[in-house]
């Protein structure tokens, strides 16, 4: 990956010695284009499939050091997360049976890795965002230990010379802070590439940006964080908040690392380029370089490592990509926005709506920037991560609709003709088409399945419970390999077992909880006791660190004395107990119950970094009892039917 840079003199000449390497290759991809040293009569199509890792538990496993061994041979590679890989397919040449020829490729290699992981207790999902991960998750214990990824971190963190932020709001609103840049982890993606000629590659990135809202809008499949429920697709938000490094003056217009872009392109790829180069910082240098004047004279095509390395470390969701194949160099747009899942066939769906709207729309219309503002293409998207197929959207001259309208009357039949002109399959383009058309009619994309999907289970087990039986429910449908549209929505049940819905306190606790302030009146307490029907009050500072807790029974034994009368209003902190015996949120269950029959208390705040975090009382205990026996009762075992004969 390269040296990091610092401030240092030495790698002051470090970055003047990149700098330099850096725009060699800018000139020589300049001299390349102008020559026409390009592969231009072919267009080819590809993929890389992102996977997550989740144990029998339901929540993330970081096990693929373990699988690695076994499935590096076969082009599976790590990301940044030990509980994340990741696989490409292609490239295919775009024509004829592609499609389905990527369907199966997906397939072959996601079934391979599923034997593998199966040998190590180890389940592969198909998921934008895993709704099972927590911030616990997102340690540097969880990182992937290579020099790239250790190195990246610590450049990024160093620049923002602060903690991590994020903040979404949707249905909910997500407000945290990091330590490092593992928040970018919790992102799986199904990255589609499109090999374009040189020549044409302004007006099909214009195109290319012009179409990704609407085909956004149809894919959504990320629409929660735990159980906060966001964006549709809150990946655009995570993704660019966790790389974000800007940190200058309100007026300046600071342009984020991962973006959507600030203007169409004018002329070639080398505007990205440039760009790329001209606003945002070199993060790394390397040494070993070839020299692309060289490779040129030689005959051969330049690797264009300076320029490769740096434009790897800003994140367009369309991106421009130099490459190489056959020794023949080539330019491919590459969508980055897409999420990983419901489905394979989901996924290619996604991919063909993409690439057909794309071929379509450039035979019909020669210049996008003639027919739309790039400010409706980039809002369009936004409106999509954020609303799905509810959004609203601006067209081609101005027209106003819905993104559900825009897909069915527009995007499907553009991308109908724009796949026939290529070539590709009558019988694949009814397909793969057919499901964004039903998909899009029913209005059941992943995000809308999961929301409707916790929506219904409304009033019945605890949080994590749900949301286990959401991840148990998604693998179970991945596997009948049937789009989502066609999905029956998660039960409560599905999840199983007590193993996973119950073993630690984080999964039984309340975390939606009344408190109050030291020097509120102690009047307030009695009525949030009697407005709630609760016993427990719990006090907490202007930090979130608890600093007492106050019970019915102080209540009672306060008025027992009559020590409630006169003028003054008595304040919490003359009451509350100050030093409440409280736990950690991974502490188990059973040490929990343990606890709280030794100390005879009936309430344990939980604590995280001195901060309150939720509270577990002896009714939540009954509530997972009940919950158990339920189950076993239900079960059918010897046990549970000899009890209902009695």
């Amino acid at each position: 990956m390269g040296k990091i840079l610092d401030s240092s003199p030495q790698d002051s000449e470090n970055l003047r010695r990149f700098t330099r390497h850096l725009l060699d290759d800018i000139h020589v991809l300049e001299q390349m284009l102008e020559q026409g040293r390009f592969e231009s009569d072919i267009g080819r199509i590809g993929a890389e499939q992102e996977l997550v890792l989740i144990g029998p538990d339901w929540k993330p496993a970081s096990k693929a050091v373990e699988l690695l061994k076994e499935l590096e041979p076969h082009g599976f590679t790590p990301e940044l997360a030990l509980f994340n890989l990741e696989y490409p397919v292609g490239p295919l040449t775009f024509e004829g049976d592609c499609l389905r020829r990527l369907e199966e490729m997906l397939k072959e290699k996601l079934a391979l890795a599923k034997n593998v992981a199966e040998k190590h207790n180890v389940i592969l999902g198909l998921f934008g965002i895993l709704p099972s991960i927590r911030k616990a998750d997102l340690t540097l214990d969880n990182m992937t230990k290579s020099a790239r990824y250790e190195r990246l971190n610590e450049v990024l963190t160093r620049m923002r010379g602060r903690e991590y932020e994020v903040h979404i709001s949707g249905p909910d609103e997500l407000n945290t802070t990091h330590d490092n840049l593992m928040l970018e982890a919790v992102n799986t993606s199904f990255q589609v590439h499109f090999q374009v000629p040189p020549e044409e590659f302004q007006q099909r990135y214009n195109i290319a940006q012009a179409v990704l809202g609407p085909v956004l809008a149809a894919s959504a499949n990320s629409p929660l964080v735990g159980r906060y429920r966001l964006w549709h697709e809150t990946r655009v938000a995570l993704f660019q908040q966790s790389l974000d490094t800007r940190d200058g003056p309100v007026e300046r217009e600071l342009t984020p690392r991962v973006s959507f872009g600030t203007k169409w392109v004018d002329s070639s790829v080398l505007e990205l380029f440039q760009e790329d180069i001209a606003k945002f910082k070199i993060l790394f240098s390397v040494e070993d370089v070839e020299n692309p004047h060289e490779a040129i004279a030689e005959g051969r095509a330049p690797r264009l490592d300076a320029l490769r390395l740096h434009a790897g470390t800003v994140y367009r969701w369309n991106r421009a990509v130099y490459g190489i194949s056959d020794g023949a160099p080539h330019i491919r747009i590459e969508n980055r926005a897409l999420p990983a899942g419901p489905t394979i066939i989901d996924e290619v769906s996604n991919a063909a709506l993409w690439f057909g709207a794309m071929a379509g729309l450039a035979r019909e219309v020669k210049d996008i920037r003639e027919a739309m503002a790039f400010e409706d293409a980039r809002d369009n998207f936004s409106n999509a991560a954020i609303h799905g197929l509810e959004s609203q959207m601006t067209w081609l001259g101005g027209e106003r609709l819905s993104a559900r309208e825009l897909v069915l009357n527009h995007l499907i039949p553009l991308a109908r003709r724009g796949l026939a002109s290529r070539g590709v399959d009558d019988e694949d383009i009814k397909r793969y088409l057919g499901v964004i058309e039903e998909r899009t009619e029913t209005g059941q994309t992943g995000s809308v399945w999961q929301l409707q999907s916790l929506s219904e289970m409304t009033g019945h087990g605890t949080r994590w419970e749900k949301i286990h039986a959401l991840v148990a429910a998604t693998l179970a449908r991945q596997a009948e390999e049937r789009p989502v549209h066609t999905w029956e929505k998660a039960r409560l049940e599905e999840a199983g077992g007590w193993r996973s819905n119950y073993l630690r306190v984080e999964q039984v606790m309340t975390s939606e909880i009344f408190t109050v302030h030291p020097d509120d009146s102690l009047d307030l307490v009695a009525n949030l006791m009697v407005w709630h029907r609760i016993r427990h009050v719990l006090v907490e500072d202007e930090r979130h660190r608890l600093v007492g807790l106050v019970t019915y029974r102080h209540l009672l034994k306060l008025y027992g004395k009559n020590l409630d009368k006169g003028d003054r209003p008595m304040a919490v902190w003359e009451v509350m107990n100050s030093k409440p015996q409280t736990i950690a949120p991974d502490t188990s269950s059973l040490e929990a119950i343990q606890i709280m029959r030794e100390r005879r208390i009936s309430c344990l705040p939980v604590v995280k970094d001195d901060r309150l975090v939720g509270v577990i009382t002896e009714d939540d205990f009954m509530n997972m009892a009940g919950s158990l026996l339920s189950d076993h009762v239900e079960s059918g075992s010897p046990e549970a039917k000899h009890d209902e004969e009695l």
